[in-house]
């Protein structure tokens, strides 16, 4: 079941009113499943955070469509079961947390006893439980990223979307609002957050999708963006006879690289081959090498990571501005 469908966005902005139009969404098209994670990804000035306001209804397209759980984007019933935490949210730091909460729970439509129930309910969840009396001149980045996210969990949304809820954070409060979105997930929640912290990605996404310059460049699972097909394993032998190196280049065929008393080839899985089966040829390549009288030094795994593909398609900086 898709909980938001994106077809087609485009929006353009002019800085100035003598200046032209540069196009900052150009035709994005993606899908959001119920009960996923799903990362939206792309360096800063990708057009990420003017997709979600789209998606929010906070400003509209130049074309294209969107609709989030089964309704038009911006309307009333919608905007009920989504939750929202923008990348720089704005605190009214002379309130406590709690008068925060029920400053935001009230706006959303929640009643005094929905609130009592919840806010409490919230503060546990994002790890804030004790800080009620607290202002939030007194807190942290953290901590103000944490409340911020309380806020966007007041109404129990069906949908959380987050824009940028690393930024700033140190590995712990990182480590935290991801066992967050985790948690959220286990309750049958689904997250759409942007960022460009691809660790973070790859820790905790289903799926992603990864913009630049406005286009959509990828989307899928990080398994099929960074297939088997992209990993290898080096090995690594004491310098051998000419005809070890013979048996190996064409037995395996592979390439066998010699340099200081060493010798190596780079192992490949071959199209198609699953995991498994990449793992059962390498170890009858060890095996059968000390069979033949190999001595060898190392395996070395490499696997080609999110990261990889996110610098190949985004490319050098001169093709970020």
């Amino acid at each position: 079941m898709e909980v938001l469908r994106v077809e087609n966005l485009e929006k353009s902005f002019r800085q100035h009113f003598w200046t032209k139009k540069r196009k900052v969404l150009d035709k994005v098209s993606f899908a959001v499943n119920a009960g996923e994670i799903f990362g939206f990804l792309g360096p800063n000035g990708a057009g990420k955070s003017t997709a979600i306001k789209i998606i929010l209804g906070i400003i509209y397209a130049d074309a294209g469509s969107a609709t989030m759980l089964g309704q038009p984007i911006g309307s009333r019933e919608a905007k009920r079961r989504i939750g929202f935490l923008p990348e720089n949210p704005y605190f009214y730091d002379y309130l406590t947390s709690i008068q925060f909460l029920e400053f935001h729970g009230q706006l959303s439509g929640l009643s005094s006893d929905q609130l009592r129930r919840r806010i409490p309910e919230v503060l546990k969840l994002v790890g804030m439980k004790g800080t009620e009396g607290m202002r939030l001149r007194s807190f942290s980045k953290g901590m103000l990223q944490r409340i911020g996210l309380a806020q966007a969990l007041l109404p129990d949304p069906d949908l959380v979307i987050l824009d940028e809820p690393m930024t700033g954070l140190d590995p712990i409060g990182r480590k935290e609002v991801r066992d967050i979105m985790q948690n959220l997930k286990q309750q049958g929640k689904t997250v759409f957050f942007s960022t460009h912290i691809l660790g973070d990605v790859e820790a905790i996404c289903d799926r992603v999708a990864i913009m630049n310059l406005g286009k959509l460049l990828s989307l899928g699972s990080i398994r099929e963006l960074v297939p088997l097909e992209s990993q290898s394993a080096d090995i690594i032998w004491v310098d051998q006879s000419s005809d070890f190196r013979a048996w190996l280049s064409e037995t395996w065929k592979s390439e066998v690289q010699q340099q200081a008393g060493y010798m190596s080839l780079k192992f490949c899985p071959q199209m198609g081959e699953s995991q498994k089966d990449f793992e059962k040829r390498l170890s009858h390549l060890i095996q059968q090498g000390l069979q033949r009288g190999g001595i060898l030094q190392s395996v070395t795994h490499r696997q080609a990571s999110l990261e990889d593909l996110f610098v190949q398609q985004v490319g050098a900086l001169s093709s970020r501005v």
